[in-house]
């Protein structure tokens, strides 16, 4: 059971860590807001979007998805789709206007941009799905349920972080430039990853 946890921890720490769409819109949510608990409607929807794929993932669901070719050929295009979108905007995107879009954003709106983020990631999906759901075949019993349970612990201490990361460079960094490049270097990353998806298909 312990060599579970430790292997659960390890490895979702490892694909959570690399700065990825999810992981950006969460820090800049996290910078842009006036306060904390303004942006606790983003972590909370991408780490409950995080369980509900890790949970999928470890009972079974990535044998189903990973099985299936047409499954993987459409979330690898609608992820690709989604990924080319929100570089575009990212790229075009000013931290004044993106202060003054958040704050009329009500936590509906946030709550749906959030979950496009978490559940039309290709990466998030592929890693949930591909490599922690793999992983867990090698427990059964008590110790599967502690390495899916770790790798969720992992996903919430992380956002919950990453926001408090982003609150503290947001007021630190009144002119936004950090923001807006921030914003450049996460759009090259998306169209890096969609140009990597389109020469995986």
């Amino acid at each position: 059971m312990v060599s579970a946890a430790i292997h659960g921890f390890i490895l979702a720490f490892g694909l959570i860590l690399p700065l990825g769409v999810q992981n950006v819109f969460v820090f800049n949510q996290g910078a842009m807001q006036k306060r904390w608990l303004f942006v606790l409607p983003v972590v909370l929807t991408a780490s409950i979007c995080d369980t509900l794929l890790i949970s999928l993932a470890v009972f079974g669901v990535s044998a189903v998805v990973l099985g299936v070719t047409w499954i993987k050929m459409t979330l690898l295009l609608l992820g690709i789709i989604f990924l080319l979108y929100m570089g575009y905007s990212t790229w075009r995107s000013k931290p004044q206007a993106e202060v003054n879009e958040a704050k009329s954003f009500s936590p509906r709106k946030q709550i749906t941009f959030a979950a496009s983020v978490s559940l039309l990631n290709p990466h998030a999906i592929m890693d949930t799905i591909g490599v922690i759901g793999t992983s867990s075949l090698s427990y059964t019993g008590s110790a599967k349920i502690i390495f899916m349970v770790v790798c969720i612990l992992v996903s919430w201490l992380w956002f919950f972080g990453l926001s408090l990361t982003g609150r503290l460079i947001g007021k630190l960094d009144q002119t936004g430039r950090f923001i807006l490049y921030l914003n450049k270097i996460s759009a090259l990353i998306m169209w890096g990853t969609a140009l990597y998806l389109i020469f995986s298909l």
